[in-house]
């Protein structure tokens, strides 16, 4: 059975999927967290020290144990944008996008001629060294890869529908930390709300899938319930942490 890409999987699943970031670089938490049933992870070059070859390794366990797997890029340079595809990722977070120019140079950069300047590499990982048809190549890297954009401004957002209107643009992604710190003003504040509200209007009204960040599974519910189409639920370093204080914080009790 072919495989389906992350922008498949989010148009046909009836319910939000559930990833989580990755950070810590080493192979042993991806595998982890497929075992815990996530449906996807997104490997962290902006925030996180992971490399390119890392990446790889990563990208090859999770889709092995059945997970999809996003890399939001260290910028948006554009400069990590074809190895990655080469690698065979299910999509890619272009972070800090504020204008439809900027957009719209990163999709370019991830869609094959005549619509965009995606090099061909069908002897890479994405190809299967080769053995998959030039055709089927070529259409699920046009069809089924995920280009998503992150809006982390509130300049950004009052942008969205020229944004989203960016022709190959199949994927939106909500700050909200970089947000509240754009605009000084907490998630809880009205003027946020009204923010998120827009973005996630125009997003469905595009049939733009739109995702967010989050630190709670019941939070989680929330940004389903609200619409979001894809959660990230905290991520490795922070999972691992909580679960020791946990631990530490139980003994130390008892012992007391």
């Amino acid at each position: 059975m072919a495989r389906l890409g992350f922008a498949r999987r989010l148009a046909s699943a009836d319910r939000c999927l559930v990833g989580t970031w990755v950070k810590i670089p080493a192979l042993e938490p991806v595998e982890i967290l497929a075992d815990a049933g996530f449906d996807f992870i997104v490997i962290d070059q902006e925030h996180a020290p992971l490399t390119f070859e890392f990446a790889y390794q990563a990208t090859v366990v999770a889709q092995g144990a059945g997970m999809s797997v996003l890399v939001r890029v260290p910028d948006r340079s554009g400069s990590h944008l074809q190895r990655l595809l080469d690698v065979g990722v299910d999509g890619i977070l272009v972070p800090r996008v504020t204008s439809a120019e900027e957009a719209a140079s990163a999709v370019r950069q991830m869609l094959f001629p005549p619509a965009g300047d995606r090099g061909l590499g069908t002897t890479s990982r994405a190809g299967r060294w080769g053995g998959t048809p030039r055709e089927e190549y070529l259409r699920f890297g046009d069809e089924e890869v995920m280009r998503g954009v992150q809006l982390e401004e509130r300049a950004a957002i009052e942008a969205a529908d020229g944004i989203l209107d960016v022709a190959g643009l199949n994927g939106v992604f909500l700050g909200m930390g970089d947000l509240q710190l754009s605009s000084g003003l907490p998630q809880s504040d009205p003027e946020i709300q009204k923010l998120v509200d827009r973005l996630l209007t125009a997003a469905h009204e595009r049939g733009v899938p739109a995702g967010t960040a989050v630190q709670t599974a019941a939070q989680a519910q929330a940004a389903a319930d609200r619409g979001y189409r894809y959660v990230m639920v905290s991520n490795d370093t922070s999972l691992l942490r909580s679960a020791a204080a946990s631990v530490v914080a139980d003994l130390r009790s008892r012992s007391a």
